[in-house]
């Protein structure tokens, strides 16, 4: 059974920092194009950082450019999201999500996580 947990979420003031986990079972992330996503309250969700197996390649929303960094650790079978200088507008429910094609220019996402929140907020 495929599983994706996050894990890492909770309540930070602007301009702290925070580092999200995706901890994959019943997978090899690795093999995956493994993505960020976050839904705010009353919006979309919408894509954040994305990270492809295929060639390695980072992607990242404009609002993530800067501040946001996906990285992967083999050997957990586990991808990060470190989060810096985080504003309000961070503030949603963050998934986790894989796609067997690798790439994250072509990913529909097989699998999804249940979410963790972030709320920033002084």
């Amino acid at each position: 059974q495929v599983q994706l947990v996050e894990s890492g979420g909770g309540l930070v003031q602007p301009g702290n920092s925070l580092r999200l986990s995706c901890q994959g079972s019943g997978l090899t992330l690795a093999l995956y194009a493994v993505a960020w996503f976050r839904q705010a309250p009353g919006k979309e969700r919408e894509g954040v950082a994305c990270i492809s197996s295929s060639d390695g390649s980072r992607n990242y929303s404009e609002s993530a450019k800067g501040r946001f960094t996906i990285s992967r650790d083999y050997n957990q079978n586990t991808n990060y999201l470190q989060m810096n200088n985080l504003k309000p507008e961070d503030t949603g429910v963050y998934y986790c999500a894989a796609d067997h094609r690798g790439n994250c220019r072509v990913a529909v996402f097989d699998y999804w996580g249940q979410g963790t929140q972030i709320t920033v907020s002084s």
